[in-house]
This record gives structure tokens, sequence and C-alpha cells, in this order.
């Protein structure tokens, strides 16, 4: 992959790259074709990462269709696709890793630690392997976005993070691969999470610039769904991801919650105030 991506680069080529854990969907999608628009050679990784699953996760039931992947990414004309075995990307004795203090242990990180090292430790790995000069993700994972940048601003990595929107159902729902995991009933069930998200924007819309308020009215929409365990919801700087009192200045609303036995997240940024206006949703 190394030496594929290599020639692309002394050919003067700019490579686009796009990681991700396959069982791929229209978001992922979305990614391939911004950097199909963004660059003259388009690479994208399929690797099921075990380093950021816990061990009462679903690493072992994650689901894998690389052959519906791969015919996919075919259709999408990648020219490059590059999936390794655990053993290829952490060989025997691998002690390495690469950690964002101070930010990893925000958001999903709280809930689930470790995962954000194993994001970046991984996504680390995979720079290094490409050495894109464009990196695709999606605004679902705003967390591992923010993250990722500052790991690369941190670590002097010459590639530009390029974050794309949310991609959703018509319903709203956020295209996730552990989707897959809801049952119908379930489905429905997990639109409480836009719902909470679309009551906090129509609030901020209204001129509502306390968080706390702002957080509240989106718990008391989750609540209203029984089924639904929430994780967390909050609203933060989309740099930083440190929590704020006033949303004047624009903040990430980020929100996680349990679905039967199927964790989703989701979230939206509000703009600042004065900011020209444009979808808040996934931007």
């Amino acid at each position: 992959m190394h030496a594929a991506c290599e020639q692309a680069r002394r050919e003067g080529r700019r490579l686009g790259f796009v990681p991700t854990m396959g069982a791929l969907h229209e978001g992922h999608l979305s990614l391939v074709r911004a950097a199909r628009a963004q660059a003259e050679v388009v690479a994208v990784s399929i690797f099921v990462n075990p380093l950021q699953f816990g061990p009462k996760e679903d690493f072992g039931k994650y689901p894998r269709t690389f052959e519906r992947d791969r015919q996919l990414l075919e259709a999408e004309k990648v020219d490059l696709l590059f999936a390794p075995e655990p053993k290829d990307m952490y060989p025997a004795g691998a002690a390495t890793c690469v950690l964002v203090e101070g930010m990893s242990e925000k958001l999903c990180g709280r809930s689930r630690p470790g995962h954000f090292r194993g994001v970046t430790t991984v996504v680390a790995k995979l720079f290094h392997i490409v050495e894109p000069d464009l990196a695709f993700f999606g605004q679902k994972d705003a967390a591992q976005a923010a993250i990722i940048r500052r790991m690369v601003r941190d670590l002097d990595m010459p590639v530009r993070i390029v974050v794309c929107p949310i991609v959703r159902e018509k319903d709203g729902l956020a295209l996730s691969s552990r989707n897959t995991y809801l049952d119908p009933q379930q489905r429905k069930q997990a639109l409480a999470l836009y719902r909470a998200l679309m009551r906090v924007q129509t609030l901020a819309d209204r001129g509502e610039r306390r968080a706390a308020a702002l957080i509240d009215a989106g718990k008391q929409v989750i609540a209203e769904e029984p089924a639904v365990r929430l994780d967390y919801l909050e609203i933060v700087d989309p740099d930083a991801l440190e929590p704020v009192d006033d949303i004047s200045r624009g903040a990430l609303v980020a929100v996680a919650a349990f679905v039967g036995a199927t964790r989703l997240i989701d979230n939206l940024v509000l703009q600042g105030v004065g900011e020209a206006a444009g979808p808040s949703l996934g931007v």
C-alpha cells in the first residue's frame, strides 16, 4: 500500500484518503465522492480496529461485508483499497500508541475508556502508510474529527483533514453501520436522538443562548422515549470539546444513547451569532 501510494505521489497526483471500518453506507460513499472531487487518486482503507473497542463492546459482531464493500468502492472508481489484518497493523510485541491527552477523555471517550487512543493510534499508522494529501472524515463522528485534527496539528503531519456533512435518512436518522443492529421498533425509537437535536436547534433559533437550558430541553425529548437510555447530551466547543455555558460564539451539540443494546451517536453544529446562515445539522 505504501509503495502504491508513493507511486501516485511521484507522478505528482494529489492523494485523497478515506479510512473506514467497512460495512459501508451512503455516508461513507459521500466521503469517497468528496475525495474524488478534490484529489486525482482516491484510497480507501477497510479495517475493523480492535484497539478502539472495549472488552464488552461489539468488536466480534461488528458487521463485516468486505465483498459488498469492495463492489461499492469499485462502482465509485476508487483507485486503491487497503484491507489489512490486525496482525499486519499490530505485529507481535507492538507497544506504541498515540494519545491526544485532555481531549480523548471527552464525550465518547468518557464512557468508552481507551476508545480514542485506539482511533488516533490506527489513524496515525494509516497516515504513515498512505501519506495522503487529504483525509476525509464524517461530521457524525465530530469528537473523533476534532481529536484527529489536534493530533495532526501537534505531530506536524502533512495532511489536511476534511470533515464532510452527516448523511441522514429521510426521517433524520444519521446513517451508521450500527443501524443494522436495530429491529423495526428500535429503528423508530432511535429517532429520539434526532428529535432532541432538532428541539435544541429550534430553541437556539428562537434566541436561547444558555447551554444548560438547551441541554435540559434535549434531555426532555430523550426522556419521552423510555426505550432509549441516554449516555450523554453535551454542548461543547467544537475544537477543544470543552463544555460551554453560552452558545453565542457557536457550539457543538453532541448526543449518545443506547437503543436496546446498540449505542448510537449524533450531533449538530450551532452557528455563532452573526455567522453566515447555513445548514446547521452535520456541517
